[in-house]
C-alpha cells in the first residue's frame, strides 16, 4: 500500500467563498500514481470546510444565504467573540458544512455520482489557509 500527501493553499478575496477544487484533487490523484484506494480532502482550519455537491451557482448562493440567515456574522451575538475574535459564526458554519470528504478511487479516478464535485468552503477568509489531500491505496 502507498500513500501520497499534498497541500493546497487558498487566500480568498471574500470572507465567505466557495471554490471548486475538483480538478486540483484529480491532478494530485494523477501525481500519486494510485489506482485503487481512498482520497481524503480535509480543511486544515477551523473556519473552513470541504464538501461535495453540485457546481451550480444558484445552489451556492442558497448555501450562503441559508448560512447567513441561520448563523449570521454578528460579532456581538456570540460568546466566543468575547476573546477578541469576531469569527464565531465561521466556526459554526464550518461545523454545519463539514470538515472533510473521503472519495473512493477506482482505476485512477475519483468515484463520483452524477454532478458531484469537491468544494473548499471559506467562512473567515482573506488570509492564507490550507487543505490537505491524502491518498492511500495501490
Amino acid at each position: 500500500m502507498k500513500s501520497y500527501k499534498k497541500e493546497l493553499w487558498f487566500h480568498t478575496k471574500h470572507r465567505v467563498e466557495f471554490v471548486n477544487i475538483t480538478s486540483e484533487v484529480e491532478d494530485i490523484l494523477h501525481e500519486s500514481g494510485i489506482q485503487d484506494g481512498l482520497c481524503l480532502v480535509n480543511a486544515m482550519h477551523i473556519t473552513a470546510s470541504v464538501f461535495i455537491n453540485d457546481n451550480e451557482s444558484g445552489l451556492h448562493e442558497d448555501y450562503k444565504k441559508w448560512l447567513e440567515d441561520n448563523i449570521p456574522h454578528d460579532p456581538d451575538r456570540y460568546r466566543h467573540n468575547l476573546t477578541g475574535e469576531t469569527n464565531a459564526d465561521a466556526h459554526l458554519k464550518r461545523q454545519f458544512m463539514g470538515r472533510e470528504v473521503v472519495v473512493s478511487v477506482s482505476d485512477g479516478k475519483l468515484d463520483f455520482g452524477p454532478w458531484e464535485q469537491i468544494f473548499y468552503g471559506e467562512f473567515d477568509g482573506q488570509r492564507d489557509k490550507r487543505v490537505l489531500v491524502k491518498i492511500i491505496g495501490e
